[in-house]
């Protein structure tokens, strides 16, 4: 068992064939959630899931199963997946990758005639990637529970169309209720995103948890007024205080290193004119970390700091917090199945906690679960240019094998 391995060209064909549906000019993908796009793509998987032999269940949200029995089908399945929505301007890898990686391996089990105790289940969810309908992590979240199905179906594009519509036009509403499928563990593979296994030449990240956020929405407000007769002591620059804002949260991140992350990312100034002073400006706040108790401290520091700016310049400030999620670590058996896989293949290896959401998160919610990295040309992800080596690919797809056997338990 310890000698068994993908084929890597095969898995490399797989994500080569995907990729052209919604290929966009630069090399990347658009294929957004629950487009005529979507369903070429989930029709061109389930339809080799079924070439595999597979079974295919769909939920009411749209997720979809594709299930390869075990030598007993009472236990519940090792399940491994990801997603096949992409970003406006997406890449071929980000969730594409963790779905046929899956498939991969069900492939090669077949090739070699392995059974398992356990079925093993490869997944797609819906809506992971959020640039068409919000929230992100839709369909995962929706089968743990975190959002009810109503309030998904209602969920709207910028044309008015609603999830719960999309869904039945393309044929993917299913008719199994969210949540009311068993997962024995779950696994996912992905590119990490980022440019920490990359600049460390590692080929494997063993991944223990992923970093929990705050977002929130921040509004400064002063007075707009001319910017030439306006002396400055006397002005109530919205900008100026905004900036000062926008400067504690990059050092509120540097002050909790290794995993403190703060970004503003978003910044509306009204009224937007060269010559005028600015009135309001509102602004994103994303802050992260690895643990609750250091994010909660993260938190109760930006908000000091909007408290005495607030009685210092006399300028209206409001802070609301707009999402939270908590930290997330992983299971120490599923994780321990990943070090154990990539040991005995002999890769490269280093932790990396993923500063990224996945819908492994809400699957960790209902059962062990644990993620696999493999490095992406100069961390880049979410466009178009977004790489990675076949190699690498294949490696991360080995390393999965052997995990979900250690769980599956091969007979």
């Amino acid at each position: 068992m310890d000698e068994l391995r993908i084929n890597g060209e095969r898995l490399w064909a797989a994500l080569m064939e995907l990729a052209q549906i919604g290929a966009t000019a630069k090399g990347g993908v658009k294929r957004l959630a629950l487009t005529d796009l979507d369903k070429q793509g989930r029709d061109l998987v389930v339809g080799w899931g079924r070439e595999a032999g597979m079974s295919i269940t769909i939920d009411q949200i749209g997720n979809v199963f594709m299930r390869r029995d075990g030598v007993d089908n009472t236990l519940p399945p090792v399940m491994t997946g990801s997603h096949i929505d992409t970003q406006p301007t997406g890449g071929k890898f980000d969730g594409n990758y963790g779905v046929l990686a899956g498939l991969e391996v069900v492939r090669t089990l077949n090739d070699l005639k392995i059974k398992t105790q356990a079925p093993i289940e490869v997944a797609f969810w819906t809506n992971e990637e959020g640039s068409r309908f919000v929230p992100v992590m839709m369909g995962s979240g929706v089968f743990c529970g975190a959002f009810s199905l109503e309030t998904s179906y209602a969920a709207k594009d910028t044309e008015g169309k609603t999830v719960g519509e999309e869904l039945a036009r393309i044929g993917y509403r299913g008719d199994q209720v969210p949540g009311d499928h068993p997962i024995g563990a779950y696994f996912e593979t992905h590119i990490e995103q980022g440019p920490v296994l990359e600049d460390a030449d590692k080929v494997i990240g063993v991944v223990p948890a992923v970093m929990g956020l705050s977002w929130y929405d921040c509004v400064v407000t002063g007075m707009e007024a001319h910017a030439g007769p306006t002396p400055m002591g006397l002005r109530k620059d919205a900008l100026q205080v905004a900036t000062a804002i926008m400067q504690e949260v990059v050092a509120i991140a540097n002050r909790y290193p290794p995993y403190g992350r703060g970004t503003v990312g978003m910044v509306q100034v009204f009224p937007n004119s060269r010559n005028v002073i600015p009135g309001e400006v509102k602004f994103s706040i994303d802050l992260r970390n690895v643990n609750d108790e250091l994010l909660n401290t993260m938190h109760g520091e930006i908000t000091a700091f909007i408290d005495a700016t607030r009685d210092k310049t006399g300028l209206g400030i409001t802070l609301e917090r707009v999402s939270y999620y908590p930290p997330c670590p992983f299971h120490p058996d599923c994780v321990g199945a990943v070090r154990n896989a990539t040991e005995k293949l002999g890769y490269s290896v280093m932790d990396v906690v993923s500063g990224a959401g996945h819908d492994a998160i809400y699957a960790a919610r209902l059962a062990p679960a644990g993620m696999i990295f493999v490095p992406c040309k100069d961390g880049i992800s979410h466009n178009e240019i977004e790489d990675a080596k076949p190699e690498h690919l294949e490696a991360g797809c080995n390393v999965l094998l052997h995990a979900m056997l250690e769980r599956a338990v091969a007979v």
